[in-house]
């Protein structure tokens, strides 16, 4: 029995699931159906062997008979056919060699440029001259070895035209080129394939070993994200605990003053009620005296009846608007405005933290030109509760101009020794922003708890370790930080760029013309956000926070 009748010819595999479609052919349910899922979009299914087409597309139905009988041959011993004697399918290489139905090709000959099964290639292992030809894995690009000017195959390999040729090409088209034989190039080439072998093999380790530090960081990441979670929560029931405590003193306090004030009203309510008793009946026995006709006897009994017991202090009884616990309910609400101001302060830090947390590996370099640095542009506007008195604010909160006369009341964020102030948004990540400025200005950066008011250490920017300054003069610039002084050289202009790279501890100043021109860079570890400053020394400079474009 020929065993190949029972293979399909899409896998060259004994029959799975036979099915058989119109035109009588059968084939494993899973291969046609494949094969029929590639012709969806036409719309027309073909059969693999006859070509023969059907509309609308075949319902597939085992064939039991088939599939029964296969079962029974299995159990006798029958077995796919060996891989040297499978048929070639359209993705295979046919032996050029077989006709009629080909088989699979086993080798081809890069000498004969032909391709054999296991049965035609046995010459190449008997035959003498044939066993020096070059034996491959079956290839359809055998074509690819002609030369296609000489029709002989390409054993030689130009090097100036890096192309290859056959030997018949060095004495026309390639002439007095620089050929080799293909074998030699081949070397050569391996050898840089070795080396690249190398380098990418190299590479791989290198990013396996950086994938895997990426893992690391991603658990490091999700393990420090659940603690924060986990004491954040923590500490927030604690906190909340402690207002429900509070809350619950107050309560108690209000309850035990009520029951104290009450018994005092209550203590006293009585005494009065009593003497109203006393007083009715000593009215009583008055009335009854006042009618008695023997003067005698009223003379007798006038002494003891008129004299009254003493009154009970009516000073106790002040009448007067009383505010009774409506001053405890004023003092809770204090505490609560001052809560929700501290919450949304702290809040503020607590979000840009989170936010500034970055693992990205590298960060992007510092900008060179200044359109680089406008991608990092912040609108940014001043604080009138943190400005000197004498400084008036204009251009919508962006100007600053020093006056001699004041301009704000008194606030807990202003600066009262010196002309200075802050910016109203805070600064985290990469930030860039200009200043114009005249006469004598300070132009910086300082953490929100820098002093508003003491000596000059504790104030002014750049002479304390809270805060950055450059000291713009008509004449010269000068860096200041933590009351130490660096001469810096540049350029004059009446602009400043400031660029800012919070997480990598970047500050850099630039003088900001037609060019921009690196005055000075600070690299240092910032510890929390940072707002921009200016200073002000003389009446009528101004400094202006530009809307850059």
């Amino acid at each position: 029995m020929d065993q190949t009748k029972f293979c399909c010819s899409v896998c060259l595999d004994l029959l799975k699931d036979p099915v058989t479609i119109p035109c009588g052919h059968s084939y494993c349910m899973n291969c046609i159906k494949t094969h029929w899922d590639g012709e969806e979009k036409k719309k027309i299914y073909s059969c693999p062997q006859c070509r023969q087409t059907f509309t609308p597309r075949p319902v597939l139905v085992k064939n039991t008979m088939l599939a029964d009988f296969l079962d029974e041959l299995k159990k006798t011993g029958l077995q796919a056919p060996p891989a040297d004697h499978c048929y070639a399918g359209p993705e295979d290489v046919a032996c050029d060699v077989c006709t009629g139905r080909k088989i699979k090709a086993f080798k081809s000959c890069l000498f004969c440029l032909a391709s054999y099964c296991k049965e035609h290639l046995q010459p190449h292992y008997e035959v003498a001259p044939l066993k020096k030809h070059k034996l491959v894995e079956p290839s359809k690009k055998l074509q690819e070895n002609i030369c296609s000017r000489h029709d002989e195959v390409m054993k030689m390999f130009c090097r100036t035209d890096q192309q290859s040729i056959c030997y018949l090409c060095p004495v026309d088209e390639h002439k007095g080129h620089n050929t080799v034989s293909a074998a030699a190039e081949r070397t050569e080439r391996q050898r840089e394939l070795e080396v690249s072998r190398q380098n990418i093999q190299q590479r791989i380790q290198d990013r396996e070993k950086d994938v895997k530090l990426l893992q690391q960081e991603v658990e490091a990441i999700n393990q420090s994200a659940d603690q924060t979670v986990e004491h954040s929560e923590k500490i927030f029931t604690e906190l909340i605990h402690l207002i429900q405590k509070r809350s619950s003193d107050v309560k108690q306090q209000i309850r035990s003053q009520q029951e104290t004030e009450v018994s005092r009203v209550k203590e006293l309510e009585e005494k009065l009620e009593q003497e109203i008793t006393e007083l009715k009946r000593k009215d009583a026995e008055l009335k009854q005296l006042s009618h008695t006709e023997d003067h005698i006897q009223f003379l007798h009994n006038y002494p003891s009846l008129s004299a009254l017991s003493e009154s009970t202090d009516s000073s106790s009884i002040n009448i007067r608007p009383l505010s009774y616990f409506e001053d405890v309910t004023a003092a809770v609400s204090e505490v609560r405005d001052k809560l929700q101001d501290i919450l949304r302060e702290e809040w503020t830090n607590i979000s840009l933290t989170v936010t500034e947390v970055d693992v990205l590996l590298s960060d992007p370099p510092e900008p060179k030109t200044r359109a680089g640095f406008l991608k990092y542009s912040k609108a940014i506007t001043l604080d009138p509760n943190t400005a000197h008195e004498e400084l008036l604010l204009s251009e919508g909160n962006r100007k600053a101009t020093l006056m001699k006369q004041k301009h704000y009341s008194d606030h807990p964020d202003r600066f009262t020794s010196y002309k200075q102030l802050l910016s109203r948004e805070s600064l985290t990540g990469r930030c860039y922003w200009e200043v114009e400025w005249r006469g004598r200005v300070d132009v910086a950066v300082a953490y929100k708890n820098i002093s508003r008011a003491g000596s000059v250490i504790q104030c002014v920017f750049g002479c304390n370790d809270k805060s950055w300054s450059l000291d713009c003069n008509n004449n010269s610039y000068t860096f200041w930080y933590n009351n130490f002084q660096t001469r810096v050289s540049g350029p004059r202009s009446s602009r400043v760029g400031v660029y800012l790279d919070h997480r990598a501890g970047i500050l850099s100043f630039y003088s900001v013309s037609e060019t921009m021109t690196l005055l000075h860079r600070v690299q240092t570890t910032f510890t929390q956000p940072l707002y921009a400053g200016l200073g002000v020394y003389n009446y009528g400079d101004t400094a202006e926070l530009i809307k850059v474009k």
